[in-house]
């Protein structure tokens, strides 16, 4: 049987079977499921799967399967649910559930799955904390721009492509038709993003990319508003954001007034001639005034403090990622490539995923004899180092608490690293989003050629990984916390000093 069938069969029951899911979509690394009851969910034993480096309950239930993966693994677990026979019946609870407080042993604290339970209890207890309105539409906006990354992500490389042969004077006739490729997505993002937003307002997402149409289309250079003629794709993105949401709120307007018989023709009619105009008169030099001040600030931010933004903006994005607000970036990211063509921000960020892997590296090696952990460091790793960081996070660093901290410091320090080049006239940036670690390689850019952006990136790597590393070997722990995990502290430079005998083994510190 083909491993991605045989992914989603496994997966299937452990969600609460085919009457139990009432949406599927994936991102870039995690099959997101809208489920009708979530305690049908059987979390420890889809934990365990080998495909699976990681859940993440938010708005949707989010199975972390890794790149290239879930793009697989998705066709085929829709394909079992519109198979005959599947739907009818709704799941039934299994008992007793894993999840269920009747489990007659909870894991203990030193083993991986005690580390993993502790995590998601953090997790879970920091959204609810966090499930504030504006964080709510942080993450509604995320869910607007993450199913166009397929498409970033695919044209970004072909215009890496594309430029590569044009600097080494290599197939002159090809290198024109790769640049068509990959801008011909970027020249009408905008119409996407009407079109996912309408659908993510609860709008009809055809009106909605309508009405965003209008913001790349090359006629509008002919309208003249108060006196000074608009620019084809002025606004970009964020004025397709702000058109379609208006659209949406006008059609739901119609939908509650214009009668039954007249709203085929009244409704759509209004919603893009009403949209339209606003967006023509007043929304697109809004959001072209916004987009600009992102990109200055952006440029200036790294120019004059490159090094010290770059310490705070590598050091504070694990926090958001395991928020999961991190994707609520994208829009600054899509407005920067559009502008620039390479947004500074995301390659900066991504050291935070070089700090992960160095910390998770110094646990690995600081717990000679907790076997369970140590195989758990081993199966993230790899999809840490392409940037999938939610596996070493909740299941290592987090329910750790002081590996965590020091994760942040390597990002930091990754980040100050990039942040100084850029300071000192190296500009480095990524020509797409989504991937970061090693898979951002083939999406790098700057303004001192190829060479210089992979040397610089790389080298921010480097310091991140070791940095993590040397944090958390020599502060990741107390001796506390090496006795909870079942070993001893080995020579740090330091004497530590011995543990009372009475002492019990607690459970490892979040602090």
């Amino acid at each position: 049987m083909d491993k991605n069938r045989a992914t989603a069969e496994a997966i299937l029951p452990l969600v609460g079977g085919a009457a139990n899911v009432a949406s599927v979509a994936h991102c870039m690394t995690r099959l997101r499921l809208g489920l009708h009851d979530r305690s049908l969910v059987r979390e420890a034993e889809l934990r365990a799967l080998p495909a699976v480096l990681g859940v993440v309950d938010d708005a949707t239930y989010q199975i972390v399967l890794g790149p290239g993966t879930v793009a697989r693994v998705t066709p085929e677990f829709e394909a079992l649910l519109t198979r005959p026979g599947t739907r009818p019946t709704p799941s039934t609870p299994p008992t007793p559930s894993a999840a269920s407080p009747s489990t007659p042993s909870a894991p203990s604290p030193s083993t991986a799955d005690g580390l993993a339970a502790k995590g998601e209890a953090i997790r879970s207890s920091r959204k609810a904390r966090n499930a504030t309105p504006v964080k709510l539409l942080l993450r509604r906006i995320a869910d607007i721009f993450v199913p166009l990354i397929p498409a970033l992500i695919g044209c970004g490389i072909i215009a890496s492509l594309g430029g590569l042969l044009t600097n080494l004077h290599l197939l002159p006739s090809l290198a024109p038709a790769l640049a068509a490729l990959a801008s011909g997505f970027m020249s009408l993002i905008a119409v996407f993003v009407g079109h996912n937003t309408a659908k993510e307002f609860g709008g009809t997402p055809v009106l909605g990319g309508a009405v965003a149409a209008v913001i790349v289309f090359p006629g509008v250079a002919h309208v003249d508003v108060f006196g000074r003629h608009l620019a084809p794709g002025q606004g970009g993105v964020l004025g397709a954001l702000a058109a379609a949401f208006l659209a949406t709120r006008v059609e739901k307007w119609c939908r509650r007034r214009v009668p039954e018989a007249l709203d085929v023709l009244v409704t759509p009619t209004l919603t893009v001639l009403v949209a339209g105009l606003a967006t023509l008169y007043g929304l697109m030099y809004v959001a072209g005034e916004v987009s600009t001040a992102i990109g200055d600030f952006a440029t200036w931010l790294l120019t004059y403090g490159g090094s010290v933004a770059g310490l705070v903006l590598g050091g504070l994005f694990l926090p958001l990622v395991m928020l999961g607000l991190h994707q609520a970036l994208i829009p600054l990211h899509t407005t920067l490539i559009e502008q620039q063509g390479y947004t500074v921000l995301l390659p900066i960020l991504a050291m935070a995923g070089a700090g992960q892997v160095g910390a998770a590296a110094a646990v690995h090696v600081r717990l000679p004899r907790n076997t369970s952990l140590r195989r758990t460091i081993r199966s993230a790793l790899p999809a840490g180092l392409l940037g999938v960081g939610e596996p070493l996070i909740y299941g290592v660093s987090l329910p750790l608490g002081r590996p965590f901290v020091t994760a942040c410091v390597g990002g930091a320090a990754g980040g100050g690293f990039v942040g100084l080049f850029h300071q000192l006239g190296t500009a480095v940036g990524a020509t797409a989003i989504g991937p970061s670690g090693w898979a951002l390689f083939p999406l790098l850019a700057g303004d001192r050629g190829l060479g210089a952006a992979l040397a610089v990136y790389g080298g921010g790597l480097l310091t991140g990984y070791v940095t993590g590393f040397v944090a958390t070997y020599y502060f990741g722990f107390t001796s506390t916390i090496l006795a909870g995990l079942g070993t001893s502290p080995p020579a740090t430079g330091a004497p530590t000093p011995p543990q009372p005998a009475a002492e019990p083994s607690p459970t490892p510190s979040v602090s």
